[in-house]
């Protein structure tokens, strides 16, 4: 049994696990985002959100500390000068953990942490939808009457101007071709 077993070992000495969670912090804390095995990745958010925590608070004693845990003056300085304006509002949980696919060497399970403050890719989008939502109700059949309404002079504007695209036909037919191009080329490069 493993009762208050909390420690991930992660097959290492602990003089070994602590320059390795210290050197891994540091890449963290310079780059925003790490590749790393699952497991080494969980062990790295217990070790690094709490000296993220620590940095918020910019005092002498809380500099040393956290220089105490990664042993690198010029981490400590961008920690604090930084990210700690950054997280500086959020309530923890300063960094997320993403899997990725196994490695191919040795089927290790793969993940990416970042911090989330830092994170571009899909960050202000999830707040940008989040405002544009809106309640929606049951009954819209009232709304649907609308739209057919509406849809149906359209329908009859684009049928009177249909006349005019078939009159030149001749015209049309290179544009057909030329999209055609790239798809036999996308299939040749395939195989296909």
């Amino acid at each position: 049994m493993r009762h208050g077993r909390k420690v991930n070992h992660l097959g290492r000495t602990d003089s070994h696990r602590k320059a390795m969670m210290s050197n891994m912090a540091s890449s963290l804390i310079l780059h925003k985002r790490i590749t790393t095995t699952l497991a080494k990745a969980k062990a790295l958010r217990g070790y690094v959100e709490p000296l993220l925590t620590k940095s918020k608070n910019d005092t002498t004693h809380s500099r040393r500390t956290v220089f105490s845990y990664l042993q690198d003056k010029d981490t400590t300085n961008i920690l604090f000068r930084e990210i700690a304006a950054k997280i500086a509002n959020r309530p923890g949980g300063y960094t997320r953990i993403v899997k990725l696919e196994n490695r191919l060497g040795d089927n290790a399970e793969m993940a990416i942490i970042e911090l989330v403050d830092y994170n571009t890719v899909y960050g202000k989008d999830v707040a940008a939808k989040s405002e544009k939502k809106s309640t929606r109700r049951r009954g819209g059949a009232g709304k649907a009457k609308t739209a057919t309404e509406t849809a149906a002079p359209v329908a009859e504007e684009t049928v009177a101007d249909a006349p005019v695209a078939e009159a030149t036909p001749e015209a049309e037919t290179p544009a057909t071709e030329t999209p055609a191009t790239p798809e036999k080329e996308e299939n040749a490069e395939k195989g296909e």
